[in-house]
């Protein structure tokens, strides 16, 4: 029987991880066998239950298998994208192709008819705690009829700045209430912080890759982007950063530091300090969107890079639309010493944010159900990139390689050179599946042969088969492309 305790519960999912990390980074390779089950237990002072958890966790996972008479052994697993050279910055003009493709994704992810293999938003009740957030809601409509009535004026609800504030400091944040201000979401909170730090004409330093919005969004702002290479696993090229600040060549910089969306890295510890010190030593803002913090597999969390800030240069930027509630719109902004313009910024764009909602989702995360809610969220998408990631190495094609996120759902992968992946994104569009090309993520030749997939999904048979006709129909192509 397996271990019920939650102590035991947190050990064997510990050994699990642990091996499956070895098992991605090629320390067990394929067709090795793991050590017998009373072994490692004596060895990791565990109980054999324990380790038998742990392994049947990893078999769910397709990561390993059970041989009669034999043991356990290492399945054949994706290869991970590993640290490569870094490219130069450029400055990046995205022309109306992008903006087509950028078209075509959504009508394509918004079609009901399609399998949608990209969407970074979950479309199923089950990752959201629908009727919970409903009943509050509801209540809060019962007991106060006039909320409906009247402006919830910025900065917004105090009880929910109060609660964010809170949940800060699991992430080394040390913030007040008043430190923040409420926003129709993220992608509001980059727009006015842009706003609030830049002017047109100037240049922002971005991922590369990085959110694929935020091309269109500094175009719109008449701001140029220069991507700046970003490792799968460092992060942001902080060489390059630190000589394009020493060159003023820079007035903001937008990041993503942790759970980086597309390639799911998070910056290891060492180099958010430094980030932090860059940005105050040359007084230069960074923009740092957290979207993504609270989903990390890792205990404890990773702290944002704002933990680290000491001069109030860094604004960071989060919200509930991946975590709790996208319909909510619910997002909030800390802006350092952009405070005042920030607010200002709100004020004359959309006023406020819902009363109703806002009060709402306090109560839910004052009730305490919201810590469970992320734990939950946070082993299902850990066991679900795992088993996308299995998927790949069955049915993509040989040379295919892909990131290993460190949480959250989406993940980066890259084909072999080969494969177009904007002509094998309009191929599987015929076949009513949808997937990103890399192409909307960089405007660099690193997006030519990418794509990047999500994980959000209930992993049911159609998701299954639309992985699957991907990796054939990129087989397809590689093989018409290869010499007689």
């Amino acid at each position: 029987m397996p271990p019920t305790s939650s102590r035991d519960r947190t050990r064997y999912q510990q050994l699990a991880d642990a091996l499956s990390a070895a098992i991605h980074q090629g320390t067990l390779p394929p067709g090795s066998r793991l050590p017998a089950v009373r072994q490692c237990a004596a060895q990791q002072q565990l109980s054999v239950n324990t380790v038998l958890a742990a392994y049947r966790l990893l078999e769910n996972r397709e990561l390993i298998e059970a041989r009669p008479q034999s043991g356990y052994y290492v399945r054949g697993v994706l290869p991970s994208l590993s640290t490569r050279p870094a490219q130069r910055p450029q400055v990046s003009v995205p022309g109306s192709e992008h903006r087509d493709l950028i078209a075509a994704v959504f009508a394509a992810q918004n079609h009901p008819d399609y399998t949608n293999i990209s969407l970074a938003c979950p479309q199923n009740s089950d990752f959201y705690p629908v009727v919970k957030l409903a009943r509050i809601t509801a209540g809060i409509l019962r007991r106060h009829p006039a909320l409906t009535g009247r402006y919830a004026l910025p900065p917004g609800s105090a009880a929910l700045r109060g609660e964010i504030a809170r949940r800060a400091a699991q992430l080394g944040m040390t913030l007040c209430g008043d430190d923040i201000t409420l926003t129709h979401g993220c992608m509001e909170a980059l727009q006015l912080a842009l706003r609030a730090v830049t002017a047109p004409g100037d240049s922002v330093g971005v991922e590369s890759p990085t959110y694929f919005y935020l091309f269109p969004l500094l175009s719109s702002l008449g701001l140029k982007a220069v991507e700046i290479p970003t490792d799968p696993e460092q992060g942001i090229a902080l060489d390059a950063l630190e000589l394009l600040l020493r060159e003023g060549r820079l007035r903001a910089i937008i990041a993503m530091p942790t759970v980086q969306n597309p390639l799911g890295f998070t910056m290891p510890l060492a180099h958010k300090q430094r980030l932090a010190a860059l940005v105050n030593q040359w007084q230069v803002p960074l923009i740092e969107d957290g979207l993504y913090g609270e989903l990390q597999f890792r205990q404890p969390l990773s702290p944002a890079v704002k933990s680290f800030d000491r001069g109030g240069w860094v604004l960071y930027c989060a919200s509930y639309t991946k975590t709790l509630a996208p319909d909510y719109r619910l997002g909030w902004i800390a802006a350092g010493r952009f405070a005042e313009q920030l607010a200002q910024l709100k004020s004359v764009s959309s006023m406020s944010e819902s009363a109703l909602l806002s009060e709402a989702l306090a109560e839910f995360l004052i009730g305490g159900g919201y810590d469970h809610h992320l734990r939950r969220l946070r082993l299902r998408y850990a066991r679900q990139l795992d088993e996308a990631r299995g998927l790949i190495a069955r049915h993509f094609p040989h040379g295919t390689r892909a990131t290993l996120p460190t949480g959250g759902f989406v993940f980066w992968v890259e084909l072999p050179s080969g494969i177009d992946t904007v002509a094998l994104f309009h191929r599987l569009l015929a076949e009513k599946i949808c997937v990103t090309p890399g192409a909307l993520y960089t405007l660099s030749e690193r997006g030519r042969h990418a794509l990047r997939l999500s994980c959000c999904y209930p992993f049911d048979e159609r998701y299954v088969a639309a992985i699957r006709r991907t990796g054939q129909l990129a087989s397809e192509m590689l093989t018409l492309r290869s010499p007689k």
